[in-house]
């Protein structure tokens, strides 16, 4: 049987697995805007559970995903668990009928998010991934400017995200849980950005190195990485350079950057005194930089 559809106007009914930090946080500012209507939780922490429960008192209560997905009056569903269970959870709703919002990464390989694509085009139903990025301040400004080719061709892109700390779940260490380590849970983001910025959708000339503890890794992977630096080519020709990282000492609690440099100009987003929110973006030509950002964009809150 598949999910009751709600007319065009009226707030989506959703359900939320997973009541993690940022589960938890995404369902409460949702409820709080009134852009969509909390009708059920499901967590296997009962801890998690009770706390969801103050900021959506009227919302069912679930154990497990198939109680969640029992329910027929949900329109879609928000995943926030541990990425290895993301695919087989995204499937299982979408087969259902449901809309589904999936925390990055969606899944942990390519096989298996192929197979929750073509789980989204056999429902017809929408899917998407958590790439609050895109919607800071000035990034989708950033991003018509490219498309118009007011920085010429842009040709070169560096990205940085290092983190003073590491995440403080077990699973993020556990590679067949997580699929990786920094890059999955940070670097992907800056990926995103640049592949959406500049409009590409394959890549060539991968190369990588990664480090845990900092030792080198070496192929087969049996530990996540904590430091890694990547260099490849996009489909549009540009070099792209990305450094990621767990627990960095950089004196702040965080470096983001995405930097993009063309024929004509150059733009970046940049984070400001180590903050995961609040990163602007601003354009230079030569030495000369702009006195205020792109035109902001209000959207996701960010990390």
């Amino acid at each position: 049987m598949n999910a009751r559809l709600h007319p065009a106007m009226q707030a989506p009914r959703l359900g939320f697995l997973g009541l993690g930090w940022i589960g938890c946080q995404r369902m409460q500012v949702l409820a709080d805007s009134g852009t969509a209507t909390i009708g059920a939780i499901a967590d296997s922490n009962p801890e998690s559970l009770a706390r969801a429960v103050l900021h959506a008192p009227d919302a069912r209560r679930c154990r497990t995903i198939d109680e969640l997905l029992a329910m027929d009056d949900l329109d879609g569903i928000v995943i926030a668990t541990p990425s290895g269970a993301h695919a087989v959870q995204a499937i299982a709703a979408l087969d259902r009928g449901l809309a589904v919002f999936c925390q990055k990464p969606l899944t942990r390989t390519a096989l298996e998010a192929r197979q929750v694509v073509e789980a989204a085009r056999r429902a017809d139903r929408l899917l998407a991934v958590d790439f609050s990025y895109r919607h800071l301040d000035g990034v989708a400004d950033l991003r018509e400017r490219m498309q118009r080719g007011d920085f010429g061709d842009v040709h070169a892109v560096d990205l940085q995200f290092h983190n003073a700390y590491g995440p403080d779940k077990p699973w993020f260490y556990e590679l067949s849980q997580s699929g990786g380590g920094c890059v999955m849970d940070l670097g992907i983001h800056l990926i995103d950005l640049a592949q959406w910025l500049c409009d590409s959708m394959g890549h060539s000339e991968l190369g990588a190195m990664l480090h845990a503890g900092g030792r080198p890794l070496l192929a087969p992977l049996r530990e996540v990485e904590d430091y890694a630096t990547a260099q490849w080519q996009l489909d549009n020709n540009a070099s792209v350079r990305m450094a990621c990282s767990w627990r960095l000492p950089a004196g702040r609690d965080a470096v983001i950057e995405a930097a993009f440099y063309g024929t004509r100009g150059g733009a970046a987003i940049r984070n400001v005194a180590g903050s995961f929110y609040d990163s602007p973006s601003t354009c230079s030509k030569g030495r000369a930089r702009p006195a205020s950002p792109l035109r902001p964009t209000r959207g996701a809150d960010g990390r």
